[in-house]
């Protein structure tokens, strides 16, 4: 059994690269030794969830896994590697090798999207899943931003409540974009999946979506559509945040994931 550790103490931070069937590998910063969350980034890579990992790790005395989407940051992705669902059961795999047991898998935006279909994995690993700002659904009226051909200030405006508060490069530049290529390379370029919506009322483990109230890359009308699509999901709408709680509110967003946890 671990040892808790004390608030403000955080063990190294394990880089591993895993690999699986054939030549898929996922690459994982692995925080702490006890209970599981699995955090699953957007677009904008590892960089947009690495402080909340930390941050969660450190509150909770958590197992935080935090692994790189393969195809993002340059690393190899696996040629059958093409759509979202594939990718989620590439992630399970990554569960049964790493023998873990009630993980709660938290994504956000494209990771978000990932979550859900993993929680449609039904694997007994999977004990809940957190969607934030997620992407995928169809929903009539409120339709994605289409950021193809948007500057990375243009993106940075609608995903942020404070655009000012977003992280700068090292460079002096507007930090981490979203990976569009990446992106579509798992989504299609619509970055929806038609079906989705519907099968999301096959999801059987309890689901918290949560939204920031200023996201203007897919609205809170989007967001309450996606829980009304999961049976028994839980909305919370997060004021003064945007479409990246975990890296503009994070200590809002911590406290909204716990106060629901212990209160299963």
């Amino acid at each position: 059994m671990s040892t808790p550790v004390p608030v403000g103490t955080l063990r190294p931070v394990i880089t591993e690269t895993h690999t699986l069937a054939g030549d898929l590998e996922i690459t994982v910063a692995d925080r702490d030794r006890t209970r599981p969350f699995l955090l699953l980034h957007g677009g904008g890579g590892v960089p947009t969830m690495a402080g909340f990992a930390d941050l969660l790790a450190e509150r909770t005395h958590s197992r935080v896994l935090l692994p790189t989407h393969p195809g993002f940051s340059g690393t190899p992705k696996a040629a059958g590697l093409t759509d979202v669902t594939t990718l989620a059961r590439a992630y399970v795999a990554l569960l049964d090798r790493l023998d873990l047991a009630d993980v709660t898998v938290i994504g956000n935006s494209f990771g978000g999207w990932l979550a859900a279909e993993i929680a449609l994995q039904a694997s007994p690993r999977v004990s809940g899943a957190v969607i934030i700002d997620g992407i995928g659904i169809e929903v009539e009226g409120h339709p994605m931003t289409d950021v193809r051909d948007m500057s990375i200030e243009e993106i940075r405006a609608l995903s942020w409540h404070n655009p000012s508060k977003a992280p700068v490069a090292p460079d002096g530049g507007t930090g981490p974009s979203p990976d569009v290529q990446a992106l579509i390379g798992y989504t299609g370029p619509t970055m929806t999946d038609p079906t989705l919506a519907a099968r999301l009322a096959g999801i059987q483990v309890p689901v918290h979506v949560l939204w920031g109230e200023s996201d203007r890359m897919v609205g809170p009308e989007y967001g309450k559509a996606y829980a009304a699509a999961i049976p028994g999901a839980v909305f919370t709408l997060l004021p003064r945040t945007g479409h990246l709680p975990q890296a503009e509110t994070p200590e809002e967003l911590l406290g909204a994931i716990l106060d629901l946890e212990i209160s299963k």
